[in-house]
């Protein structure tokens, strides 16, 4: 019975470990008090050259609204994690967040803790 409990632990830390791996592209996050995740909303990502992905996909800023738009479609809740580059212009920036403002989607802003 304890070799069971013992392999059970050992599956359930490895799996948590695995799902907290969400996010492949690598930005340096601006740093502030609170933790933004959610594990049900889709990731929006504007890394150092100023290029866009959606959940690890790379997006022309053209296509943005479109692919944004039809990967939300089939979402109940309609909620986006914005992951910005620490150097990234508040204009790439604002663009996303118009495009969630004129579709009535919440943005949630990724940060690093503190």
């Amino acid at each position: 019975m304890t070799d069971v409990v013992f392999l059970l632990l050992i599956f359930f830390m490895i799996a948590s470990t695995l799902a907290k791996q969400l996010d492949t592209i690598e930005v340096k996050l601006p740093q502030a008090k609170g933790k933004t995740e959610n594990r049900r909303s889709i990731a929006v990502t504007i890394n150092e050259n100023n290029r866009y992905f959606i959940d690890g996909k790379r997006v022309a800023k053209a296509a943005m609204k479109g692919q944004l738009l039809s990967t939300l479609k089939a979402q109940e809740e309609r909620v986006i994690v914005l992951r910005a580059q620490k150097s990234v212009p508040i204009d790439e920036v604002v663009y996303v967040m118009n495009i969630a403002n004129q579709n009535a989607i919440k943005v949630v802003l990724a940060v690093d803790a503190q």
